[in-house]
């Protein structure tokens, strides 16, 4: 059923814009469409905002503080804004967002193409609800798809319980035994804190994921980088220009009002830590022999990141707690590259190893040769279609909710100003982006 609002007429078949994806980027785009009065649809396959309720663990919070929650005239109300919400009170926060804007929106209805049959023509929209048609397309359905799990897991005994980071839920929905968590990133990383603090053992994979302080020299190091500008860096500013985007998130925590994750700390307590998981054989799971230089990589971008804090302080003159640097608690003494799967125990594995793009429901020439869509700042080359959601869209921000409503008012003045234009210069104008897309300056 289509969420309840005043500008939803279930007669309408054709919108000026079309949005697919109702989480919290199509919704902050609706906002604005609002505003200029621009008639739109929001399209999402399952229920608004879904995401945050049906593929987030129980003990699931956030990594970012409360002040960074900013969306379009909601922000974070709450008493705590250095704190960090945990998976009710972002879901309650998100209900009244989803309230508050009341986007005209088909909820339960699957996107099965978007296709523009001739240059110039309407954007056809199929739908399980049937054909919807659209001046504009704007896809914003987030980045993370398809979950990935390698071919080898399909070897592994019909006995062995596999779930996907998107799947985990707590430590009772897995079957007694020990458990590998393959991945240390963010979800890897929390996730294989969730289930040693629930007593149960753990092997964790380790792969190249970088780590960061939670607190350094009195405050947040959120709040630092955020005084630093580090937020407000476009993609094209950023050292790594577009290859930021591949880049793995730090690990670290926001549970119990936020705290370091310190893998070496971990074993110390009885973790079992290997290198990056292989595969599967005999019997036996094989790990690289690389734990030593993931640990290393990861403490020297902890304490490099605080390095950069050092200096800002000191150039700005700034009265904060003394400088410290991190030093390893534990050491691995041997690189183990095998472990049996009978001899660990193991009964459950956890493929905490990122998800792949999946836009093949879009019919238009803006991927790469990896399904990523090239664009600047969502506008693509093709006229018309955008992308809002992605991480690193922009800034560091436009996958979280502190860079969503400027991303999103954005494209809504492109949408704008495209309405304005006569075709031959709608043409011209997605030429352009799309040539400064491919190498901006």
């Amino acid at each position: 059923m289509p969420t309840p609002s005043s500008t939803f007429d279930p007669a309408v078949r054709h919108y000026s814009v079309i949005i697919v994806g109702g989480g919290q980027a199509g919704l902050s785009l609706s906002v604005y469409l609002q505003q200029r009065r621009i008639d739109h649809l929001v399209i999402e396959k399952n229920k608004l905002v879904h995401t945050w309720n049906d593929q987030r663990w129980d003990a699931f919070s956030l990594v970012t503080p409360n002040w960074q929650c900013n969306l379009p005239d909601w922000p974070y109300r709450g008493d705590d804004p250095h704190g960090f919400m945990v998976k009710d009170e972002i879901n309650a926060w998100l209900a009244g967002f989803v309230e508050q804007v009341r986007a005209p929106a088909l909820e339960m209805t699957e996107v099965q193409r978007v296709s523009q049959p001739e240059l110039q023509a309407p954007w056809q929209v199929e739908t399980s609800r049937g054909l919807y048609t659209a001046d504009q397309v704007v896809v914003a359905s987030g980045g993370y798809h398809v979950p990935m799990v390698p071919r080898y897991a399909e070897r592994l005994p019909a006995t062995v319980t596999q779930v996907h980071s998107a799947d985990y839920r707590n430590p009772a929905q897995l079957p007694e035994g020990g458990v590998l968590v393959v991945g240390s990133g963010q979800s890897g990383a929390q996730i294989a804190e969730d289930l040693h603090l629930a007593g149960r053992q753990v092997h964790l994979a380790v792969g190249n994921a970088p780590r960061c302080a939670r607190f350094y020299r009195g405050k947040d190091v959120v709040d630092w980088l955020a005084d630093m500008g580090y937020y407000d860096m476009p993609v094209t500013a950023h050292p790594l220009r577009e290859g930021v985007r591949d880049n793995t998130n730090h690990y670290v925590t926001g549970r119990d009002g936020g705290r370091d994750i310190d893998l070496r700390q971990f074993a110390k307590d009885g973790m079992a830590l290997y290198g990056v998981l292989s595969g599967y054989d005999d019997g036996a799971f094989t790990f690289r022999p690389d734990l030593a230089r993931h640990l290393d990589d990861a403490d020297r971008i902890y304490n490099g990141i605080n390095a950069s804090i050092d200096k800002f302080i000191a150039a700005q003159g700034l009265d904060a707690p003394a400088a410290t640097a991190y030093e390893a608690v534990w050491q691995p003494a041997t690189e183990h590259t095998t472990l049996g799967l009978a001899e660990s125990g193991i009964t459950s594995v956890i493929w905490c190893i990122g998800f792949m793009p999946g836009f093949s429901f879009v019919d238009a020439p803006v991927f790469t040769g990896r399904g990523h869509p090239v664009h600047l700042r969502g506008v693509t080359g093709v006229g018309g279609l955008y992308f809002l959601g992605l991480p690193w869209l922009h800034t560091w921000g436009s996958g979280r909710f502190s860079g969503i409503a400027g991303d999103a008012q954005y494209l809504a003045e492109q949408i704008e100003q495209f309405r304005l234009k006569p075709a031959s210069g709608r043409a011209l104008a997605a030429d352009a982006c799309h040539e400064e897309a491919m190498d901006p300056a």
